[in-house]
């Protein structure tokens, strides 16, 4: 399918894909405000997420990837530096792997490099914060608001404890193109990457500091100047 997009800016594309339950426009707009002046900057909506209307939640990486290459196909876009958090690094991941000549370079945040020892509980404590959030009228009408689609089917989804794809962080070092991996020193799982794809040498590594999960909000500035400092060091 073809996703909804926004693009603001002209020059090298910049594909940022955002984290689960935000939009293009809503998760990275720092990044657009301050690259859109250098760079095309092309923000699409995930399969399930803002205008992108989807039911169809099976194999969903899988499916989010080939959504992506369409949507590149249709805008005319031939190669670009992909950007993802979360959700978006998956799918950004499965791009890389399976089209590397459409990957001028790979970075991504927000995603665990391995399975941690306590997935179970992790998972269990996950659970619990989605029944809040399923509570809570005022989030629910900011998602209603945000989404033109059903956005409760990612916290369906997310109640099967196999459901998220360790098998793609694990062949991240498999990849073909050069690889930013960033991370937010306070969540432990995540910023472990570091040592995890050391022996990489395809494979940057950055840590913030005072940043979490969400490290292209909590750092914006600083991931700003490293994300041009790994672009300008790639082959033109």
């Amino acid at each position: 399918m073809i996703l909804h997009t926004t693009i603001k800016g002209a020059g090298e594309p910049l594909v940022f894909l955002h984290s689960r339950l935000e939009t293009g426009i809503t998760d990275f707009e720092y990044q657009c405000d301050q690259l859109c002046d250098q760079y095309q900057v092309i923000l699409p909506d995930l399969r399930g997420h803002g205008n992108s209307f989807s039911d169809e939640f099976n194999h969903y990486f899988e499916n989010a990837a080939r959504d992506l290459a369409e949507t590149m196909d249709h805008l005319q876009v031939n190669k670009a530096h992909i950007i993802g958090s979360d959700l978006g690094a998956f799918t950004g991941i499965l791009l890389a792997r399976n089209h590397p000549h459409r990957v001028k370079s790979l970075t991504i945040s927000g995603m665990y490099p391995k399975k941690p020892a306590r997935w179970k509980q992790m998972h269990r404590k996950e659970l619990e914060k989605q029944r809040h959030l399923l509570r809570d009228k005022t989030k629910i009408d900011y998602y209603n608001r945000l989404h033109n689609t059903n956005w409760r089917e990612f916290i369906y989804l997310a109640r099967n404890p196999d459901w998220y794809p360790f098998y793609l962080a694990e062949g991240l070092v498999d990849l073909r193109v050069p690889v930013f991996f960033i991370a937010g020193e306070s969540v432990q799982q995540e910023a472990s990457g570091a040592s995890i794809y050391g022996a990489f040498p395809h494979i940057h590594k950055a840590v913030l500091p005072f940043a979490g999960h969400r490290v292209h909000k909590d750092q914006p500035v600083l991931y700003n100047d490293i994300l041009l400092q790994f672009f300008q060091k790639q082959p033109i």
